[in-house]
This record gives structure tokens, sequence and C-alpha cells, in this order.
């Protein structure tokens, strides 16, 4: 028996309205079920290394796919480390493991080697667990296999309620994770976002294969579980929130200059960069380019609540960056590869245009007849790409190798292949 059905005292899995559309099963007929209390209480978070060698032991014995997850203290502290991770195996239970207390935890993660993993966002979780040592060799992304099935809604708690019919509470998706003691109604939280995720795969699994889509759905978790650690982004500070109203480049310096002096501020007390400056200060400062600290304390974002010597920091960095000799200026925009933006389509190669516009609605349409997003049939970049330089001779094979060498999987490959070869050849 399951752990959906034991918690529902019997009641069956079933699509309570957040199904796929045309899934065939019920619309609701039965109200959902509210999940308050794990099946088997919350159990104590593992903070020592003996506790963690008999949860190594537990799981190494378990049976069956492990339920992963870890909570971060996005919004609060510096970077994206985990300061909570959860499991859930037949035959093991449930554990909650600080990773804090615990920062290594590769023993858990040979011990769980060749187990596939379920995963709800593999992508947002992967990058924190890799940190400590916690990486699949195979796993299931529910909230993928959600996509890919057709559901409207993939957050965790609707494709629970949807698929499974019961309620989680999500009232603490957003705390401050390194809060420690960890209070007990986050704990109780944590462990039932990994109660049912087993059950919700086994469900997903099932309506893939209903749509003859599961084999689509297992390419995809392997390319997952397969990809590297991704490369650290190129200049981030062209990723402040406002950039596109700095346009001249001595302004450009002073965002860098403003945005890299936070950035070791956050990381040396350990606090979310925003909690340090704003985005919004950043670049306000960049277009007004005060001359000292005076005029920096009359913007917004470096009011009256700023101490004197963070104004003074702030200014050091304003001042760096007005030092700047004109060569040493960053340059507008950054460098780009592959092909322009498509609005300069049209005036660079009206034929590309023509080629992009007609692969665009024939993509979409696909991916419509398919009952998916059309990002999760094929990437858009993929898409730009292959219309920008075709293949000299199109056809099939030219059109399927293109999509092949830029990272599409072999069933985006075959669905979108024909589509894009009429699209090209129009």
């Amino acid at each position: 028996m399951t752990d959906a059905q034991e918690t529902a005292a019997d009641v069956s899995l079933r699509t309570t309205g957040g199904g796929p559309p045309d899934d065939g099963g019920s619309s609701g007929a039965e109200a959902p079920i509210p999940l308050l209390e794990p099946r088997e209480g919350i159990p104590p978070v593992i903070a020592d290394e003996a506790a963690l060698a008999e949860v190594i032991a537990a799981f190494a014995a378990g049976t069956g796919p492990v339920a992963v997850d870890a909570e971060r203290a996005s919004g609060y502290r510096y970077g994206q480390r985990a300061y909570l991770v959860q499991l859930r195996r037949a035959g093991a239970g449930t554990a909650l493991i600080d990773p804090v207390a615990c920062p290594d935890l590769s023993g858990l993660g040979e011990a769980l080697s060749g187990v596939e993993w379920v995963l709800h966002a593999a992508t947002q979780d992967l990058p924190c667990l890799r940190e400590i040592g916690m990486i699949p060799s195979r796993l299931f992304d529910t909230e993928l296999a959600g996509r890919i099935a057709g559901f409207p809604r993939v957050g965790l708690g609707a494709m629970v309620e949807g698929v499974l019919g019961f309620v989680l509470e999500k009232g603490h998706s957003a705390v401050d994770w390194s809060t420690r003691p960890l209070p007990e109604p986050w704990l109780r939280y944590a462990a039932l976002d990994v109660e049912l995720l087993v059950d919700l795969r086994d469900a997903l699994e099932k309506e893939l294969d209903r749509q003859g889509k599961l084999e689509w759905a297992l390419q995809e978790f392997d390319a997952i579980a397969s990809a590297p650690p991704a490369e650290p982004r190129k200049d981030p500070w062209r990723r402040t929130s406002g950039m596109h109203k700095v346009r001249r480049r001595r302004q450009l310096a002073v965002v860098k200059e403003l945005w890299e002096a936070r950035d070791r501020i956050a990381q040396r007390r350990d606090v979310s960069p925003g909690k340090v400056l704003s985005d919004a200060a950043i670049v306000e400062a960049a277009l007004a380019l005060p001359v000292n600290v005076h005029a920096l304390a009359a913007l917004n974002g470096f009011g009256h609540r700023m101490g004197r010597r963070q104004l003074e920091q702030w200014q050091a960095a304003v001042d760096r960056a007005r030092g700047l000799a004109e060569v040493q200026l960053p340059q507008p925009g950054q460098p780009v590869t592959g092909p322009p933006p498509p609005r300069a389509w049209a005036d660079k190669d009206p034929a590309a245009a023509a080629r992009l516009s007609a692969a665009r609605a024939a993509v979409s349409a696909l991916a419509e007849s398919l009952n998916m997003p059309q990002e999760n049939l094929i990437t858009p970049d993929t898409v730009r790409r292959v219309c920008w330089e075709p293949p000299s001779v199109v056809s099939a094979e030219s059109v399927g190798a293109a999509l092949a060498r830029l990272g599409a999987r072999a069933w985006q490959v075959e669905q979108v292949t024909p589509v894009l070869v009429a699209a090209l050849s129009a």
C-alpha cells in the first residue's frame, strides 16, 4: 500500500480537476483531502555524523525510488546553498538533514547511486545538492513530467492536488531556512513536501505512458541528470534590474563598480545582495553620477537610514568609475554569439525573418497539438539558430542533424524536424 493510500485511509489516487485536458479522468467529483501531518510524524533533524550514518544505512536498505527536496534561503542569504535536505524512501521513511551541521552528504549520495531520485523542478535543487555531494545518476522530475503531459499548473501543490487529490500546506515556501532551530511548522511542511512525491511520480508515469510521451520524458530526465554544472555567468552585473535605462559607458562603469562592491559585502556578511543595496539604487546612482556623498544621499535608495560610512563606501565605488580612462569603460551590451535579436532580422536578413516567422507558427501549432508548452517541445533559441543559418540543402536529414548538434533530444528531433523542413523550404 502506498503512502498516499495509507495517509488517506484507503482513498485511492484520483484526478480532481488538475489533470491535462482530454485526460479522460474525473472532473473533481470528490473534494481534495488536506494533508496535515506526515504519516510517521515529524522526524528529528539529523545534525551529527552518528545520526547521519544511521540514515545512510536506512536509505541504502530501502526500496524503490527516493524522493528528494532541498530548502534554500533565497532572498535572505548569499548564494543558493541548501539549508535543509528532505528524503523519503520505502522502507526508510522520511529524513530531514541539516546540511549546515552535516555539510558533506557524499556518503548518502553514494548510498543512493543508481537509485532513481524523484524531484520537483530538479534543475532548481540540483546545484545546491551537488555542492554537498549529492549527485543523482537517474532522476524523475515531476514538474517537467507535468509540463510534458500538458497539465495547466505544475507547481507541487497544484500537482499533488490535481493528480492525487490531497492539499499540501504551502505557507512556508519563502521563509528563511537558515534559521536555527527550525520551527516545528516549517519542519512539518518540509516533511510533507516529500510525503507523496513518489506517488505523484507513479501517477505521472502512467499518464505519460497513456499519452505516448513516457519515452520523451525519460530522455529529458536523462539529459538533466547528465548535464554538467552550469558555467558561471559572464559579467553578472549586466543582469542588474533596470539596466535598460543605463545608456552611457560611464554609467555602465558605475553599475559595475557598485554591483561588485555590493557583492563583496554581501558575500562577507552572508546576506542576500538585495539586502545590502537594491538594484534600483544602483541604477539611480549610475544615472545621476553623484559627485559627493551629499549628492548620493539625496538619491532614492541612499536615504537617511544609511549611515555616513555606508554612503562613503558607495561613493568610493562611484568615484572609481568616474576616474576610469575612456578605454577602461565597459562596452554597451555583451558580445553576441549566434543570431542577432529577432527584431533586427527584417533589416539584416528579410529571408531569415520570413523563415523564423514560418517556423515559429509551425512549432507553436505542433506544441498545441501535442498539448505541451512550446519551450518544452524545442527551445526558442534552437529554432532561431536553425532559421538564421539553415543547412545549405534543406532535408529531414540535414535539419535533424542541425537540431541534434544544438542539443535537441531524439524525440524532439523526430517531432520538430518535419515542421521545420516545411518552414525552411517555404
